[in-house]
């Protein structure tokens, strides 16, 4: 239950009025956050599997929420949607799109990083999220793709797993 209110209504009766929590995101492997990013229930068996996991450290939950809601604003403009967030307890941030490709954000600017993202790398993944693993944002410059297997790029120089956008990307944890 999120709030209950209770009235009396003039002359003879009672209101009661109870507003139930709603799971906007499963936290961990057992837990639920709240609209507001609290943790609302824990030990649960079956969180719902159409909700995303978010994940860090005890007492960062709304942290972790609002990044979500900040980061998944901007790409569902781009028709992305995120699968799960992670908050490491070293503060580097991680994020599993729905498509299966992993962004790794790192400590250090991360919104910086996201507009990166936004701006040059989820052009380069389009239509090509199969046959990428991850995407790394954590160079100063640029970004580093990491490919599934041995599938290789199919517009890319065969060179090309960091791309470039000024100079040496330069990692930047």
């Amino acid at each position: 239950m999120d709030r209950a209110r209770v009235q009396r209504v003039w002359p003879d009766r009672i209101g009661i009025e109870i507003v139930e929590q709603q799971a906007a995101a499963r936290w961990g492997d057992d837990g639920l956050l709240n609209t507001r990013g609290e943790l609302f229930a824990t030990g649960i068996r079956h969180p719902p599997p159409e909700l995303p996991r978010l994940d860090g450290p005890s007492g960062t939950e709304w942290q972790v929420a609002q990044r979500f809601l900040a980061i998944q604003d901007r790409l569902g403009a781009l028709g992305l949607s995120i699968a799960a967030l992670r908050l490491d307890a070293r503060g580097a941030w991680e994020l599993d799109l729905s498509t299966g490709v992993t962004v790794r954000l790192g400590r250090r600017q991360v919104d910086e990083r996201m507009d990166r993202f936004v701006q040059f790398g989820a052009q380069v993944i389009a239509g090509q999220a199969a046959d990428i693993r991850y995407v790394d944002m954590r160079y100063s410059n640029g970004f580093s793709i990491g490919w599934r297997g041995d599938r290789k790029p199919r517009d890319a120089a065969p060179r090309t797993l960091a791309r470039q956008l000024d100079g040496d990307p330069g990692f930047d944890g």
